[in-house]
Order: structure tokens, then sequence, then C-alpha cells
């Protein structure tokens, strides 16, 4: 009789044990808490939703992205100290916001230098410790690489003659404004578009891409050429959750981090088809002659710098050199 019925215990004693053991890897899963400093529908919250949904359909059993909040619930300003304090484990969102916390996170936007090549020198590696010495954060990956910020006006100047304007703004490129003798004044995206129709502000300081989505092209008229610094998203995790992932999961997360990098190669194109939608829609460019164009883009650089200097001087020598 026993012999007759130890197959039957062997099987139950193996699905007890696959019982078990799908029961402890569903117990490994770790699921992240995210936000994103963008709207929902805007340009750079798409990849980060792409980049969800694909961790999320490959990642079953080992990580997945629950995202829980976006700038109709969380400052974009306030992403920051949300990440370091842990009450949130993930972030879209740029430096640019948290640069109260990690000054040194606007080198991220004053460099030329592709993703790849700062991975390689040794200038990620040095971001990423001074984001986790700083803010307990871990600078993931670059989401967007390669588009550049524009003044966009509703008046029109002469050259580069900013001298009076009242220029909404932002941490990256205040001190540039300011050295062209703009006003600078701290606006949430959100708030841009009335501030524009009431005249509050002349403009703004913004990419060159993405303007459509918050409807500023209806008030806009003119885009100053050329552009400057490096417009830069990215994607922050907690520190404390980063230790707590297990090689499995660093593993699987990189690998999409890769990828994610990876969309960054289209940047350049999807610049270049946005700006003829601008024309379409009667954005009037002007363009600065070549050496008044150089002289504009090193006095973005010089005053950027500048700032990160009297912000960050222990720190500025070594990321000039590798940013």
């Amino acid at each position: 009789m026993f012999r007759r019925f130890a197959p039957l215990a062997a099987s139950a004693v193996i699905a007890c044990l696959s019982l078990s053991y799908s029961l402890s890897a569903a117990a490994e899963e770790l699921t992240l808490k995210a936000v994103s400093a963008f709207g929902q529908d805007t340009f750079f919250n798409q990849r980060f939703r792409a980049f969800v949904d694909k961790v999320n359909a490959t990642g079953k059993g080992v990580l997945q992205i629950q995202v829980v909040g976006g700038p109709d619930s969380i400052s974009p300003f306030e992403v920051g100290n949300a990440l370091r304090k842990g009450e949130v484990d993930l972030a879209n969102t740029s430096g640019v916001f948290h640069a109260n916390l990690v000054p040194e996170a606007l080198a991220l936007s004053f460099t030329d230098k592709r993703m790849a090549e700062l991975r390689a020198n040794g200038g990620y590696a040095l971001m990423d410790q001074i984001h986790r010495d700083k803010g307990n954060m871990v600078w993931l990956a670059r989401v967007s690489d390669g588009l550049k910020y524009h003044v966009y006006l509703n008046k029109k100047v002469s050259g580069s003659d900013l001298r009076g304007l009242k220029l909404r703004s932002a941490a990256v490129y205040r001190a540039f404004f300011q050295a062209e003798g703009a006003t600078p004044l701290q606006v949430a995206p959100g708030d841009v578009y009335s501030a524009l129709e009431r005249g509050t502000v002349d403009g703004y300081g913004w990419p060159s891409i993405g303007i459509f989505d918050l409807r500023w092209h209806e008030k806009t008229k003119y885009r100053l050429e050329p552009g400057f610094y490096n417009v830069e998203v990215g994607l922050y995790m907690n520190q404390d959750v980063w230790k707590k992932l297990g090689d499995e999961q660093r593993a699987f997360l990189q690998k999409q981090l890769a990828w994610l990098e990876a969309q960054t190669a289209h940047d350049v194109k999807l610049e270049a088809a946005e700006k003829i939608r601008q024309a379409r829609a009667g954005i009037e460019t002007i363009s600065l002659p070549p050496a008044q164009a150089e002289a504009f883009r090193q006095a973005a650089n010089d005053a950027g710098w500048g700032s990160l200097e009297e912000a960050a001087p222990e720190n500025v020598e070594k990321l000039r050199a590798l940013f």
C-alpha cells in the first residue's frame, strides 16, 4: 500500500515545494513608488511612461513600478526632498528642480558631453556620488540628451539684448538671464500660460521641445537662436531603496536603464521636427549672426559655471574637468 501511494505523496510534496517557491518568488518582487515632475501627456513624461510599461511587462516577479503622482500632486521643486526622505522611491525629474539640495546637479545641463562619454570618463560616477552624499539619491540614467534650452518671447528683441525683460526662469539659467540684463522670475510650468496672458512675464526659458504640450505656443511669438546648455531630465532613486535591491533586481533594472538611455539618440531629430512645427504655428525665429551666437553661448556657459563656483566650490573644478 505504501508503494502504491508513494508517487502520489511525492507529487504532493513537489506541489507543496512549488507553491512554497512561488510564494517566495512573489514575496521577493519589489514595487517602487514613483513620481514624475512632468505632466502626464508631456514630452518629458512620455519616455518615462514607456520605461514604466516596459519594466512592468518584463519584470514580473522581480521589479514593478507604481506611479503614484505627478506635478498635480507634488511640486517639481519638492520631488528632490521626497526622494531624499524616502517618501517616494523613484522619480522622473531634473537636477534643475533639486539644485537646492545638490547644486552640482546643474553641471548636468552645462555639459555638451553625451552620457556614454560621462560614464566612460568618470563624470557619471562623480555626479552619482555627490547625489548620494548630499541628497541621499542615486542618479540612475539620463532620459534626455542633446536638446537645447531657448529663450521664447512675446516681444521682439534686437540681437541678444534681454535688458528690461521679465522672463520665466529656473535655477539652471537664472544667472545667465541676470547677466544678460533680464529679470528672472520663478514660475511653475503650470502657471506660465496665465503669466504670459497677463503680461506677468515677457517670455520664458524652456527646451526646444515641449511648448505645445502646455499650449504656450498660443502666447509665444519668437524663439531666440541659438539654443544653449544641454537639457537634463533623468531618473533618480532613493539611496536606501537602492541598497535594498537584490543582485537580480539591480541587473534587471540596469538592463532597462540601458534601453532607456538608448532612446535619447532620437532627440536631435525630434528637436528639428519641433522647430518646423513651431514655425508653422507662427513662431518667428530670431537668429543671431555667427559671432553673436558664439558670444551668446559663451556668456551662458560663463554664467552657469560661475554660479556653480559660488554654490559648490569644493566640487566645481573636478566637475569642469569631466563635464
